[in-house]
C-alpha cells in the first residue's frame, strides 16, 4: 500500500501528499477570488456571539435566537413577495412561498428541541446576564404578527426609539396577507359584505360571515375556484405550522423556567398561553364544522 493511500476508501478520510496543491480538483487558492465564506458572510455571523456569562449553556441560547431571527428574515421575505403576488393575483408563485414559509415554521419548531436540552439550573445561570432583554421584543416576529393579521398597535410601544420602528408602522398600516385574500375572493365574484372590505387594516383580524360564506361556496365548487380553494389550503397549512410552533414555545418555556415572570416582564406561560387563542384565518377553520 502507498503510504499516501488513506487508510479507508473515504476521500473524506484522506491525506494529500505533503506539498499537494490541490485535492481531487478542488480549488485551494482563494486569495482573489470569492470565497464561501466571503459569500456567506461568515466572519460576522460566526463572531456575532458574545455571551455575558461564565457558563457553557449561553453559547446554547444565542445561538438558538440568532438562527430562529434568520428563519424570520427569510419568511418575511417570502410573506412580503405572497402579499405582492395576491394583489396582481398571480397565485401559483404565492402558492411556493406559502408552502415555503410552513416548512420554515417546522424547522423552527425542532428548534426547540435543541433549547429544551437545557435544564433549569442552566438557565437560571444565565438569567440575570439578560437582562430586560426578551423575544418580546424581537421586531421581526412583530412584524410577521402583522403581516398574517394579528394587530395590536399598542404593541409599537415596544420598538418606540427604534429604527425598526417606521418599518412596523407601514406593517401595522398594510393590509394583511388575509385582508389581501379576502379582496382576492371579491375580485372573483364572490360576494364580500363591504364592511368586510373597507375594514381597518390596523385591526386584528375578526370573522365576517360573509366570506365564510364565500369560503363554503369555493370548497362546495372546487372545480370553479380551484385556485381560491389551493390558496385557502396553503393558509390552513401555514396557519397550522404557526400553530405547531407557538405551542412548542411554551411547552419549551415551561418546562425550563415554569411560571416565572419573562425577563422582559411578561407574565411568562401565562402570556403565551393566551397567544394560542389566536386564530389568524378564522373563517378558513370555522366553515370545517359545516363542510
Amino acid at each position: 500500500m502507498s503510504e499516501n493511500k488513506p487508510a479507508s476508501g473515504c476521500p473524506m478520510h484522506a491525506t494529500a501528499p505533503a506539498g499537494d496543491a490541490e485535492w481531487h480538483g478542488a480549488q485551494m487558492d482563494f486569495s482573489n477570488k470569492m470565497s464561501y465564506g466571503d459569500y456567506l458572510g461568515l466572519e460576522k455571523i460566526l463572531h456575532a456571539q458574545h455571551p455575558l456569562s461564565p457558563n457553557h449553556n449561553e453559547m446554547l441560547f444565542i445561538v438558538q435566537h440568532q438562527t430562529s431571527e434568520l428563519w424570520m428574515k427569510l419568511m418575511l421575505h417570502e410573506m412580503r413577495a405572497v402579499r405582492v403576488h395576491l394583489r396582481a393575483g398571480d397565485l401559483p408563485p404565492a402558492f411556493k412561498m406559502l408552502a415555503r414559509v410552513a416548512r420554515i415554521m417546522d424547522q423552527l419548531v425542532h428548534a426547540w428541541d435543541v433549547l429544551a436540552t437545557m435544564t433549569p439550573p442552566e438557565y437560571t445561570a444565565i438569567r440575570p446576564y439578560l437582562g430586560a432583554s426578551s423575544g418580546f421584543q424581537s421586531y421581526q416576529y412583530r412584524e410577521i404578527e402583522f403581516i398574517l393579521g394579528n394587530k395590536n398597535a399598542a404593541l409599537l410601544n415596544v420598538h418606540a426609539g427604534t429604527p425598526e420602528f417606521p418599518l412596523l408602522e407601514e406593517s401595522l398600516n398594510t393590509p394583511s396577507l388575509y385582508d389581501e385574500t379576502i379582496h382576492l375572493l371579491a375580485r372573483h365574484g364572490l360576494p364580500i359584505s363591504a364592511e368586510r372590505l373597507n375594514a381597518d387594516p390596523t385591526l386584528p383580524t375578526v370573522a365576517d360571515a360573509s366570506v365564510q360564506q364565500a369560503w363554503l361556496q369555493v370548497y362546495g365548487d372546487t372545480t370553479r375556484y380551484w385556485a381560491l380553494y389551493e390558496l385557502a389550503e396553503k393558509l390552513v397549512d401555514m396557519e397550522t405550522a404557526f400553530r405547531f410552533w407557538r405551542f412548542r414555545h411554551v411547552t419549551t418555556v415551561e418546562r425550563i423556567i415554569g411560571f416565572k415572570t419573562g425577563t422582559g416582564g411578561t407574565a411568562g406561560v401565562s402570556y403565551l398561553r393566551k397567544m394560542l387563542d389566536v386564530v389568524l384565518f378564522p373563517e378558513l377553520f370555522a366553515l370545517r364544522t359545516e363542510l
